[in-house]
């Protein structure tokens, strides 16, 4: 008996010197029921209430109907907290992965940027801050973001999807802190059955010691305010299945009775009070998390433990005192100090047959590659090896296997492991009521395992 209270103190101990963060952000998007407001204001006060500070994602024109409504005391209270964009319209068409599905890389994040970055300007200009992070509308994912992101300021990307994924945790994805795909470790409330959430806090539990016990982590959790004051959503009743409809024809949602919202405020609260009294367990805003997770600049590791790697697999490696993505693998390879560099634009395809270079050759085509990356900032797709081609992981592994002499190089194939990462369901990844009926985008995910040679595990400070 004694044995096994000790155990249990001990356990109860350790997990609490494993720090594991919750982060609470809210989708705050719906500008066509005036309701949403007074949710929003509820939920920002009532959090501050308790010592909590959540991240709000605002869409656009959430924030400048918030404006002409006159609701500076909504603005005010979610001043108090961190601020996120949701994008410009959110649900009217086209949707990001709409516009974004047929262009490339560079030119989708041109067009992103286009189309979003007055948004992004309403936000700074009426909440006085620079959007710390962004999130995508529904399942609207596209990897051109990423480029547009970091050119507007934008350090942090929050959101929940299935496109990209790395053990259920943060990671670094195009030059980005994402907070995406967090599995077992997305916890969310059920704001209709309070029944139900006695399981959603043992999952909690079970979560947070998981966690605790492997050295900390975060729980990411979310909601919208409108739900916590209507039965339906506000862009499903306007703009489902690529819908369009004028401001003069907008519906607006059903609302919950009076009773049925202090339920879900009730349930908020309860579910930040039991975290709160977690042992271990801290709530953190996305700004918090990008200091918890500050990227460095990578390690340099011996050459032969990054030739063995790439020769092996193409993928991030993890070492004792840091992590590399496949890029920055591949610029230490080729003698280049570290810089943030995208994936390639294309899938280049080898036309290069036999089987060795001459070294001269060789030589030519590194410095050409190094001269791409130093003039675009993105790796080649391909590499020209005289009038024929290396596709990238083919030059990538083959400049892994070279050996420091003057013979021929021996050409070597590269296997893409990353990509492991990535959906391959271009349906089901982005399935969303307000994308059109059977929307589909294989092209998206093409563009985002290429960047996956900019993927790697974010590691906690």
């Amino acid at each position: 008996m004694y044995r096994a209270g000790l155990l249990f103190f001990l356990s109860i101990y350790l997990w609490a010197q494993s720090p594991v963060y919750v982060v609470l952000w809210f989708d705050t998007e719906d500008y066509i029921e005036p309701a949403a407001d007074d949710a929003a204001l509820r939920i920002a006060n009532d959090l501050s209430g308790l010592g909590v500070r959540a991240t709000f994602k605002v869409v656009g024109e959430k924030a400048r109907t918030l404006e002409s409504r006159g609701r500076g005391d909504v603005i005010r209270a979610l001043s108090a907290h961190n601020i996120g964009y949701h994008s410009n319209l959110h649900s009217i068409q086209p949707v990001p992965a709409l516009y974004l599905r047929r262009l490339g890389f560079i030119e989708g994040a041109d067009e992103f940027e286009r189309r979003e970055a007055a948004g992004f300007r309403d936000i700074g200009r009426i909440f006085g801050v620079t959007p710390v992070c962004y999130g995508q509308p529904g399942s609207s994912w596209a990897p051109q973001t990423n480029l547009a992101l970091r050119r507007m300021g934008i350090p942090v990307y929050l959101d929940e999807g299935s496109q990209v994924g790395l053990d259920q945790q943060p990671f670094w994805y195009g030059g980005l802190l994402y907070i995406y795909n967090m599995g077992r470790y997305q916890i969310r409330p059920n704001l209709d059955d309070e029944e139900k959430n006695l399981n959603v806090l043992r999952q909690f539990d079970s979560a947070a010691q998981q966690l605790a016990s492997s050295g900390g982590g975060v729980i990411s959790t979310y909601f919208h305010p409108t739900e916590f004051v209507t039965t339906e959503f506000w862009d499903a009743v306007n703009f489902s299945r690529g819908a369009t409809r004028e401001r003069q024809d907008w519906t607006r949602p059903r609302l919950r009775t009076a009773e049925s919202r202090e339920r879900c405020f009730r349930i908020l609260r309860g579910y930040v009070e039991h975290a709160q009294k977690t042992p271990g367990v801290q709530f953190v805003t996305a700004q918090d998390l990008l200091q918890l997770y500050k990227p460095q600049t990578p390690p340099r590791v011996d050459r032969a433990r990054l030739t063995g790697h790439f020769r092996r697999q193409i993928t991030f490696l993890r070492t004792e005192s840091g992590d590399l993505s496949a890029g920055e693998i591949l610029l230490q390879l080729l003698g280049l100090d570290w810089r943030m560099v995208d994936g390639p634009s294309d899938r280049g395809v080898s036309t290069y047959g036999a089987e060795t270079i001459p070294r001269g050759l060789f030589d030519r085509a590194k410095q050409d590659a190094i001269s791409f990356i130093t003039a675009h900032r993105r790796l080649p797709s391909e590499i020209f090896i005289g009038e024929r081609i290396l596709s990238l992981a083919d030059f990538a592994a083959t400049v892994a296997g070279e050996a420091p002499s003057p013979a021929p190089v021996t050409v070597a194939r590269g296997q893409l492991e990353m990509e492991r990462y990535f959906a391959t369901d271009a349906s089901r990844s982005f399935n969303w009521p307000i994308h059109p009926d059977g929307f589909a985008a294989p092209e998206l995910l093409e563009v985002a395992r290429l960047q996956g040679w900019t993927l790697k595990p974010a590691r906690l400070r």
